[in-house]
């Protein structure tokens, strides 16, 4: 079987070389599999630091709070960070892969493995005291209680 020497937007698009000098000249990088499994070659996002994935997430709000769900199955406890400030919340976090197989044995290889982040932007300042999070069956929420600007309260003068 010959190997396809073209680079990934030639094989994205279908475009041919016309430059034969490119042709003749070694590959720069060796490739290997795509961390997110496909077997496509990944020497086009190779770089010096580790790519990281981004977390999918649902949120959505009610009147009294926001609330994140991301799927987080395999990760450990130890492995997840959560910071959260008044208008944003950053996840970070990794996934181990257990290697059973050799690259070369798998069929397909599309489970995300390694670490990922995602920060989300919030529509609204939260409590940031009072906000929990939840993991029941590899769903992480995050339940955040906005914070209620119209209240009030009496501050008392002290003599001293």
């Amino acid at each position: 079987m010959a190997k396809d020497k073209r680079s990934f937007f030639e094989r994205l698009t279908g475009t041919v070389k016309v430059d034969d000098e490119q042709e003749e000249q070694p590959e720069s990088k060796p490739t290997k599999k795509n961390p997110r499994g496909s077997g496509t070659p990944a020497s086009w996002m190779d770089s010096e630091t580790e790519e990281e994935g981004e977390l999918s997430v649902d949120v959505y709000q009610t009147p009294e709070i926001i609330v994140i769900k991301s799927m987080i199955a395999g990760v450990r406890p130890e492995d997840l960070d959560i910071s959260i400030t008044r208008d944003v919340v950053t996840i970070r976090g990794k996934r181990e892969e257990e290697r059973v197989a050799n690259d070369e044995d798998y069929i397909n290889h599309e489970l995300y493995w390694g670490s990922f982040s995602r920060t989300i932007s919030l529509p609204e300042e939260i409590d940031v005291d009072e906000a929990e999070a939840i993991e029941k069956h590899g769903l992480l929420i995050l339940k955040l209680p906005k914070l209620d600007k119209k209240k009030q309260s009496k501050l008392k003068v002290k003599t001293g």
